[in-house]
């Protein structure tokens, strides 16, 4: 059984630890105990001046969030896009959306965080980091930027450097605050149609149908199969008549169920193909098809191509 690589913060660390030439200790931050979750701040500059050679972020499925100034000339790599960065980005990456990030000129300079949930989210019996807009699934929270809001958000980042080299003994509560306006100044950059809030009953439908989407996913065994295929099997779940599910996502999206379901199962289709040696059938079986035809039928409809013309 073959499973989807998972960078967890101790492969990052070890990482971090080959591109700096130094020791894991020296590294860590000071006074982060394991009862608050996990933070640390880096300088994009000294990773990649060290590891020039292998300055690619890899293309896998991270255990940790991550919010990243990058300035000069990228290329970001998704499952299903390619966006070209010419100058300035501020990326915000999450656990289950795998990224490919690639420097293309010699002049990169910036900053990243990374942190885990537990550190995000005091109290964990309420929210989550995904109930904030910037990282609610479904996104690519991936922005060009003027250099003069980058210079706001270099700032904001060297307040983070600052503090977290000192022995303030609250210095996790203020970086916290600090993380939260660097959510902010990703969340102002969203359309607005991703940042509105309402109680009405029909959003909550469509609002809870997402989720159950994403539950599904990722994939990561080739043994794990989707259990929810059809519009019918979310409607079922969610207690609701399929016509009304289908008329409040339509209302709402512009899509039907099925479009939904079919968009998400393809993106999740591109990830195993790119990011797996898993064969077409093993792919298929996971993602609900009974027969490999009927998977290469479907994927070649949504994207023109072949399952295996697409891998290579």
């Amino acid at each position: 059984m073959e499973k989807i690589v998972r960078t967890s913060l101790e492969d990052f660390y070890q990482e971090m630890s080959e591109k700096l030439g130094t020791d894991l200790e020296s590294i860590f931050p000071k006074g982060l105990h394991k009862d608050i979750g996990h933070f640390n701040v880096f300088d994009i500059a000294q990773t990649i001046e060290r590891a020039r050679a292998t300055a690619e972020m890899p293309y896998n499925r991270r255990k940790y969030y991550k919010i990243s100034l990058i300035r000069g000339k990228n290329r970001a790599e998704y499952a299903d896009k390619i966006i070209q960065i010419k100058q300035n980005a501020l990326l915000f990456a999450t656990p289950k959306v795998p990224y490919h990030w690639i420097p293309e000129d010699q002049d990169q300079s910036g900053s990243f965080c990374v942190f885990t949930e537990d550190f995000f989210i005091k109290d964990k019996s309420h929210s989550t980091l995904e109930d904030l807009p910037i990282f609610q699934p479904g996104n690519i929270p991936l922005f060009e930027i003027d250099d003069e809001l980058a210079n706001e958000i270099e700032q904001l980042f060297s307040k983070i450097k600052k503090e977290i080299s000192s022995d303030y003994i609250f210095k996790y509560d203020l970086i916290r605050n600090y993380v939260l306006e660097l959510i902010h100044y990703g969340q102002k950059l969203q359309p607005a149609s991703k940042l509105s809030t309402s109680n009405d009953a029909s959003l909550r439908v469509v609002s809870l149908f997402i989720e159950l989407l994403e539950r599904q996913f990722p994939i990561e065994s080739s043994d794990q199969r989707l259990q929810l295929k059809t519009a019918k099997d979310y409607a079922d779940r969610l207690a609701v008549h399929v016509n009304y599910l289908n008329k409040k996502l339509k209302d709402s999206t512009g899509k039907t169920t099925t479009e939904i379901i079919a968009e998400r199962v393809i993106q999740e289709a591109k990830i195993l193909l790119k990011q797996t040696k898993w064969n077409v059938s093993e792919i298929a079986y996971a993602l609900g098809f009974e027969e490999i035809a009927h998977f290469s039928n479907f994927f070649k409809k949504k994207t023109s191509l072949a399952p295996l013309e697409f891998r290579s």
